[in-house]
């Protein structure tokens, strides 16, 4: 159920929820901050109000009275989302969780940490840096992004092809269902296989099933050894294609970042660095391990072929600095205008002829699109920029947003890997699922949010 502007009724009761809240605002400026993301999507109106929790009672009391009243709520951390998967409406309230930001504990031993859903990803990897372990989940907005909206989308990054993506380092859960019961998934243990797999159901399901408010999350003995390697490509096909050799030399590196040419020149623009005239396109290669600079050997011996030139980091500042470069794409593209970021993902193999099917897009559309990609997993980012005030959700932008979806999917891939469906993706969601698939996840849906309050419109 989403209640529309018209429903004097529901906006009273939540102007009553939000006044009965220990921390609930209406002023307008709130409503505004807690609205937007970093997906270029501008919603038409703004929610009614927002509840900013503080702890798991403050997640039951919303939602006790959320489903007394028939309110919607739109669960949010950080706000960082690439799909407007937590804009919220006229009608709507949201439930900020950013300061739930604690760490509860932490076992070297069992090598886990347990985190509220607002603690930032950079801050568990820190935390677990004390102790010589590290947390795999690595998004390039690893400073800014929270745990919860990492869950919410099951996030990867650019460890992912090696460690996995979120799902594979949440052990358990702690979830706070639309009714106000507080459900808890998963167990401390490696494995465990009692019952149907619901820790996983709830891991990349954008807020529509419940609101997690506490997850135990699986840490990872930092690497003995780390060798990276940079290498420059005269175009982005030769760049694709070397990746694919490296996947096809039987090694797995650990981070497998590709950029094409105008994104390295935007970065130069914005960091003052000079990769773009070294080549037309970047890939930066991490091995790691006992065996980092063997398999670097053979990493090496894998892109010869296709690289015009190549550099292995001499220090950790040298390495740094390499991972900046990638980490910097999307920030350096937000200063040329709107940024609009896909998330197709292809098999590895089929790399090349996905980056030659975006460019043939760019020129047949008119749209500017940057590609950057995790290319050890196949998942890339073309990057629509948009002069200000132009629409990402009408014209030639959703039309190349189009084309690359059903270029993605004639490759055998899928229209989004870690960024999630929000409201940008809806429209294409049955041409990959089908009516079968996406009527299952509609009637699972009904299952824990029968009244249909929980994040409305998102995700299916």
């Amino acid at each position: 159920m989403s209640t529309t502007a018209n429903d004097t009724t529901a906006t009273r009761s939540a102007a009553g929820l939000i006044a009965a809240a220990r921390n609930g605002s209406t002023e307008e400026a709130d409503r505004r901050s807690v609205n937007t993301d970093r997906s270029g999507y501008t919603p038409s109106s703004l929610p009614d109000g927002v509840v900013y929790a503080t702890a798991v009672e403050d997640v039951v009391d919303t939602m006790v009275r959320a489903t007394a009243d028939r309110i919607p709520v739109v669960a949010r951390g950080a706000g960082t989302g690439l799909a407007a998967g937590s804009s919220a409406q006229t009608g709507e309230i949201v439930l900020d969780l950013s300061r739930m930001n604690r760490i509860l504990r932490i076992d070297p031993l069992e090598q886990l940490i347990v985190v509220e859903p607002g603690v930032l990803n950079a801050e568990v990897n820190a935390a677990a840096a004390e102790h010589g372990l590290f947390y795999a989940p690595d998004p390039a907005s690893t400073a800014i992004c929270s745990i919860g909206g990492n869950i919410a989308t099951n996030a990867g990054g650019m460890r992912c092809a090696k460690y996995g993506v979120t799902r594979e380092s949440v052990l358990a859960l702690k979830v706070v269902l639309p009714d106000g019961r507080i459900l808890v998934t998963g167990r401390e243990t490696i494995k465990g296989v009692t019952g149907y797999d619901l820790n996983a159901l709830f891991i990349g399901s954008e807020g529509t099933l419940g609101v997690v408010v506490e997850a135990t999350l699986r840490l990872r003995p930092m690497p003995v050894s780390t060798a990276t390697v940079a290498a420059y490509f005269p175009d982005i096909v030769a760049a694709a294609e070397a990746a694919s050799a490296i996947i096809a030399s039987r090694i797995t590196p650990s981070v497998l970042e590709l950029m094409d040419g105008p994104t390295l020149a935007a970065v130069d623009a914005a960091l003052g660095t000079d990769y773009r005239s070294r080549g037309g396109a970047f890939l930066l290669a991490q091995t790691d391990g006992y065996g980092a600079f063997l398999e670097q050997d053979v990493l090496i011996k894998a892109i010869e072929p296709f690289a015009t030139s190549y550099e292995k980091a001499t220090d950790p500042d040298h390495t740094a600095e390499l991972l900046r470069a990638r980490r910097e794409a999307i920030p350096s593209l937000e200063l040329l205008g709107t940024v609009c970021i896909g998330d197709v993902g292809v098999p590895r193999g089929r790399l090349a002829e996905m980056v030659t099917g975006i460019e043939e897009i760019s020129r047949r559309t008119g749209v500017r699109i940057f590609t950057v990609a995790h290319a050890a997993d196949g998942n890339l980012h073309p990057m629509i920029v948009l002069d200000e005030g132009q629409p990402s959700t009408e014209g030639p932008a959703k039309a190349a947003l189009a084309q690359m979806f059903e270029l993605a999917r004639s490759l055998g891939g899928t229209l989004t890997g870690e960024h999630g469906v929000g409201l940008l993706k809806r429209d294409w969601l049955v041409d990959e699922l089908g009516n079968d698939s996406l009527g299952l996840q509609h009637a699972i849906k009904g299952v824990f949010d029968p009244l249909g309050i929980l994040n409305p419109g998102k995700g299916i």
